[in-house]
């Protein structure tokens, strides 16, 4: 039986949904370091390692580390693979009831480009870089001229649409932002036939909580791992 699309949600977004920002070395891609920490494998055999040596070569500089998400891979020489976490991977598997209210709440573009960069930078900070906004759509609210929080849509499929930086600024919390712009995005895309789904720390009960009272619920605990040169 094949493995779900979301077992390895990084190797099948960059071979499908952003195919055209990928950078392939077989068996494994990456997204460009300026968009993306994440790189993915497509097979976790023994004998993909010699492969996967040089890929990772091609694709990871010295001093960069790549992020891999499900799916590691085998023990490859001359790199050194460590878990992060394991991290809860949850599903919103239908439209959530009731209205989502889209008062406020503007599509984020290049003109919003360094009020996006301040607040992932103060609250959201290592997984966002200067061409994250690349990925998908981004939205938001502005008070009292600041981007008071955020959430967007990162990897993916045809199919599914990962949700991602929901997050707002210390002087808005309690506000319900992050929930009006969750209900937004998740029915937005159900609308438009894909699924989402979203990862977030088991360290993080507040955000498990605010999720699973508004449509998601657990998939699986899917493990998180960093990949360096070694030594």
């Amino acid at each position: 039986m094949s493995a779900h699309v979301l077992d390895n949600p990084i190797w099948h977004s960059l071979i499908s949904r952003h195919l055209d920002l990928a950078q392939r070395h077989e068996p494994a891609a990456r997204y460009p370091a300026q968009i993306a920490p994440f790189l993915g494998v497509a097979s976790v055999t023994a004998d993909a390692a010699e492969a996967l040596s040089g890929a990772f070569a091609a694709l990871v500089p010295p001093e960069d580390t790549a992020l891999l998400l499900g799916v590691p891979p085998p023990a490859t020489p001359g790199w050194e693979l460590r878990h992060l976490a394991n991290l809860a991977q949850m599903v919103c598997a239908a439209p959530v009831a009731g209205e989502a209210d889209p008062d406020g709440i503007v599509e984020l573009g290049p003109d919003q480009r360094e009020d996006v960069l301040a607040l992932t930078a103060l609250v959201y900070p290592h997984y966002f870089r200067p061409r994250t906004m690349e990925l998908g759509r981004y939205f938001g609210f502005y008070r009292e001229g600041r981007l008071a929080a955020m959430a967007g849509e990162r990897m993916g499929t045809h199919d599914y649409i990962e949700l991602s930086a929901i997050c707002t600024h210390p002087d808005f919390l309690g506000l319900g932002y992050a929930r009006r712009l969750l209900l937004f995005l998740a029915n937005d895309n159900h609308a438009r036939g894909r699924i989402p789904f979203l990862h977030v720390s088991r360290e993080n009960p507040r955000a498990i909580g605010l999720y699973e009272r508004n449509g998601f619920e657990l998939r699986r605990d899917i493990p998180f791992w960093a990949l360096r040169r070694a030594g």
